[in-house]
């Protein structure tokens, strides 16, 4: 990898917005040794410039895939919209299906879904709005929110009246073996270091304790299919996208031992996926048809029978 590929992104005029772009080693492996797979436009543009574009790269070693150049971690925050929707404030009416939007109807934040047995201590990584602890906490559950977001810390603290800490990991204020469970709903794409937030997950748990994980599948048929225009692959602000054989190394790098791998069907990611390809692609049949509801519910479906939903979901352990 050489630095020369920055030189191909769009350049901001407004000296202000001016991006420090990195061009990282593999986060996975430590190698310099990736290949273009495909560029992809910010389909969230946070500013009045002409959206810019990014390169998502294959390391040749590991195969894991990322987003690389990439904004250094001090500029993520000019990707994020003002309404961008997991900060959003959750409507007091819907908060309980707020989860099954983002999960699809077999939503694993569910009650009972969780692989911990009666109520505990809980940290969400990545917990936006606070929908998802606001529920565990009427669980019984004693949880403590983390998010980079402050409107979205400010929210949980001041409307839910839960623990919510501004940062990422390592963090402070949290103590090893903390933790009974580790929640990681879609944030672990968002970090410019995966497998030290997991090295860190890790040290937070309790020996026997857990962590959930679901984040996007680049593996998915909709990728293959839609490519650039797939919805998962909100570049830049995701940064590593992982097929269920990456995820699996990160975690047992991390040190975890893996109880459950699954795919989660998203009709909703395909449909938009969909929809994005036909407003580009006029001539795209496939993507017409899709963008219809029902076909896109019927086409989740049988995606999902032969393993290539758009979402992941794993269940790791902290052994004792």
């Amino acid at each position: 990898m050489t630095a020369n590929r920055v030189a191909e992104l769009p350049k901001i005029q407004d000296d202000s917005l001016a991006i420090d772009w990195q061009d990282d080693p593999c986060p996975l492996c430590g190698e310099f040794n990736a290949r273009p797979r495909l560029e992809a436009a910010d389909a969230s543009p946070n500013t009045d410039e002409p959206s810019l574009k990014f390169l998502v790269v294959r390391c040749q070693h590991c195969h894991l895939n990322y987003t690389n150049p990439r904004p250094a971690p001090d500029d993520m925050g000019r990707f994020y919209p003002s309404d961008y929707k997991p900060h959003r404030r959750p409507r007091k009416l819907r908060q309980a299906r707020i989860g099954s939007r983002w999960f699809g109807r077999k939503c694993p934040e569910r009650k009972g879904m969780l692989p911990w047995v009666g109520p505990g201590r809980l940290l969400d990584f990545g917990c936006g709005s606070g929908s998802f602890l606001k529920r565990m906490a009427d669980q019984g559950w004693n949880v403590v929110g983390l998010d980079a977001a402050v409107g979205a810390v400010r929210q949980v603290q001041e409307e839910l009246g839960l623990t919510a800490l501004m940062g990422s990991l390592p963090h402070p204020d949290l103590q090893p073996s903390s933790f009974e469970l580790v929640t990681m709903w879609h944030s672990i794409e968002h970090v410019h270091d995966p497998v030290g937030i997991l090295r860190e997950a890790y040290r937070l748990l309790v020996p026997g304790g857990k962590i959930v994980i679901a984040c996007p599948n680049i593996e998915s048929w909709a990728f293959e299919r839609f490519g650039a225009n797939w919805f998962g692959l909100d570049v830049p602000r995701h940064l590593t996208h992982f097929t269920p054989t990456t995820l699996g190394l990160a975690l047992q790098t991390a040190g975890f031992r893996i109880e459950t791998r699954r795919t989660i069907r998203h009709s909703d990611w395909l449909r938009s996926s969909a929809k994005r390809a036909a407003s580009n692609d006029s001539t795209d049949t496939l993507a017409k048809m899709l963008s219809w509801k029902p076909m896109a519910k019927l086409a989740a479906w049988w995606i999902h029978l032969w393993g290539g939903s758009d979402c992941l979901l794993f269940v790791a352990q902290r052994p004792s």
